[in-house]
């Protein structure tokens, strides 16, 4: 199987294109900044991300797993776990991992510093699900290599598991307006717009919880779960205390964030 940089590239584009029209033809939620100037730099970022990560990791996750099956390493090779298993499993265990990630990101001062960028985004939509700092990245990236060597998940499995997890996070970070029954039925397995809004709240309880990417059990599971936010979705504060002004919106600011202590 040849490297599916492509199949990445386009479903990326699509969701990208496809939410973004959603969230124009119907918005959930007024926005405070400028779209245009939020776009390009955060869009800007997603594209140095990809130039960083190519060039500091040549070999990414799907690399790995080619060597893993090459000489049948990992867990689930040492089992010999049928094809279709080592998907399913794949998929439901990388989820948790992302989750236990994301909830670390929160809890470890120093991880926090990087991974406050993204939540310093003063609105939330689209293109914020692709927003996160060239180091946040680069250390999530080793985190996947290292569990898909270990686990011994498939090349496949790797490509599906990347593409729900890119897809997913551009669906819930959408500034779209699902139906609220919709919303009811869908978030007891996946995790939606209005779920994911509350993790983006100015409040710190809030802020500090809904941290799933793709899978909603994981919160219920473990206790984050916050249904709504407590304002409400109309009136919700999006972004961080500390980063309030327009001018963070840009990318120098933003690659500067982990490393300043701005005044409150």
């Amino acid at each position: 199987m040849q490297d599916p940089q492509f199949i990445r590239l386009s479903v990326f584009i699509g969701v990208l294109l496809a939410c973004g029209l959603w969230e124009w033809r119907v918005p959930r939620k007024a926005l405070t900044q400028s779209k245009t100037v939020r776009w390009l730099n955060n869009l800007t970022l997603v594209a140095f991300n990809s130039v960083v990560l190519s060039l500091l990791l040549p070999t990414l996750a799907f690399g790995v797993a080619l060597y893993a099956l090459e000489y049948q390493f990992g867990v689930m090779h040492w089992l010999e776990v049928p094809a279709w298993l080592n998907v399913v499993l794949s998929v439901l265990l990388l989820d948790l991992a992302i989750y236990v990630q994301h909830r670390l990101f929160h809890r470890i001062p120093l991880l926090w510093r990087l991974h406050r960028m993204h939540h310093a985004d003063q609105d939330i939509d689209v293109t914020t699900g692709a927003r996160f700092h060239p180091l946040e990245i680069f250390l999530s990236m080793l985190i996947k290599m290292a569990l898909v060597l270990s686990l011994g998940v498939s090349p496949i499995a790797v490509v599906v598991f990347e593409v729900l997890l890119n897809a997913s996070a551009m669906f819930n970070h959408s500034n779209a307006k699902l139906r609220l029954d919709w919303d009811r039925k869908l978030r007891h397995f996946i995790v939606t717009p209005d779920m994911h809004r509350v993790h983006h709240s100015v409040i710190p309880r809030e802020t500090h919880s809904n941290f799933g990417f793709f899978l909603s059990i994981w919160d219920r599971w473990f206790g984050t779960y916050i249904d709504q936010p407590a304002l409400g979705h109309d009136e919700v504060k999006i972004g961080l205390p500390i980063f309030n002004q327009a001018r963070e919106q840009w990318l120098d600011k933003m690659l500067s964030q982990p490393f300043r202590r701005p005044k409150t």
